[in-house]
């Protein structure tokens, strides 16, 4: 392709919004497409239905392979997209293959080759966003770790430093997200007792409003909430609480870094990448070694303040002009036939 004479078209794919969740995919490649340079032309194609049942998963597939770019990039968590494009013109991102680890049987089988393995081969390239999620990736489909490129996610310039005087008396813990991996139960153990608001986002079902209430935790609780009202949430925070036993990236711990928040943060997977000597890493599977990384946090002005000063300096690792610039050049040499 003459790129002095024509722009490169790339269609960012991207699935149908539920009615109600958190799409911070969907916000990530916003500010990408927003910082390519001019020689890269972005536009955005939304599935017609929501990611749900055969029926529409397939007319969503089908439809995808109908859109005409140089460049089709499924932005995740829709991979079936990629069944019916043109492996040539396909990138596939994948996030984290953290669901094949919650199906069983015959669902595991299917759910690993339609949303994963053929996916895979049905992609030039394939971006993962932490070295964690290429080794699953590869593990997984046994795709050739060349193939894969390692572009990790963005902080959003909304972002900023917001000084907060830290309340040692009743610390505010910001808890975001309540899947499985996210261990809000052993966060609710962990602190039981301690005088402190656990702030969380995330729609609580009976079973866990039960299991604070039995454990005396005071707590505050909000959903499906806008990316302003987010960032609120991180600046009334003291600290953030976020011990996943799983990550394929981890954003909350970069956001909390740059809002100038200590963080607390799961030990395995992804998370000591993205955070390097930003948080206090812990076993998220004891719920003692999380009690005490929180007291540590709480009681330790020295040991805070350096994770404070060091998240500062991560949250430049994961500039958007960088990012963006990896893209650019990935959609280059694809446009090259290389």
């Amino acid at each position: 392709m003459d790129k002095t004479s024509q722009k490169i078209k790339v269609a960012f794919l991207q699935r149908k919004p539920h009615a109600v969740g958190n799409y911070s995919i969907e916000s990530i490649y916003k500010s990408v497409r927003e910082n390519l340079p001019n020689d890269i032309k972005a536009v955005v194609k939304i599935s017609k239905y929501e990611s749900r049942g055969l029926f529409k998963r397939l007319y969503n597939t089908v439809e995808a392979a109908f859109w005409k770019a140089d460049i089709k990039h499924v932005t995740g968590d829709v991979h079936n997209l990629s069944l019916l494009l043109a492996p040539q013109k396909s990138i596939l991102t994948i996030h984290d293959c953290y669901i094949l680890q919650l199906k069983k049987g015959i669902q595991h089988f299917i759910l690993k080759y339609l949303w994963f393995v053929i996916p895979v081969k049905r992609s030039k390239y394939i971006v993962a966003v932490s070295e964690a999620t290429k080794k699953d990736i590869v593990e997984q489909t046994g795709c050739a770790p060349e193939k894969i490129k390692v572009i990790p996610v963005p902080i959003s310039k909304m972002y900023q430093s917001f000084p907060k005087k830290f309340n040692k008396e009743k610390p505010v813990l910001l808890h975001i997200g309540l899947a499985e991996n996210k261990n809000l139960e052993r966060v609710i153990l962990a602190i039981k007792g301690l005088p402190c608001v656990l702030s969380i986002v995330g729609k609580l079902n009976n079973q866990q409003k039960e299991l604070l209430e039995k454990n005396n935790i005071e707590y505050k609780n909000c959903f499906s909430i806008s990316d302003e009202e987010m960032l609120e949430k991180y600046q009334e925070a003291d600290l953030l609480s976020f011990p996943s036993t799983w990550e394929g990236f981890g954003m909350p711990i970069i956001e909390a870094n740059a809002v100038g928040r200590p963080v607390l943060a799961g030990n395995v997977a992804s998370m000591p990448f993205v955070a390097g000597d930003a948080a206090c890493l812990v076993d998220p599977f004891s719920v003692e070694d999380i009690r005490s990384g929180i007291l540590k946090i709480i009681n330790d002005d020295v040991y805070r303040e350096q994770l404070i000063k060091n998240g500062f300096e991560n949250r430049k690792r994961f500039d958007i002009k960088t990012i963006a610039a990896s893209y650019a050049d990935l959609y280059r040499k694809m446009a090259d036939g290389n």
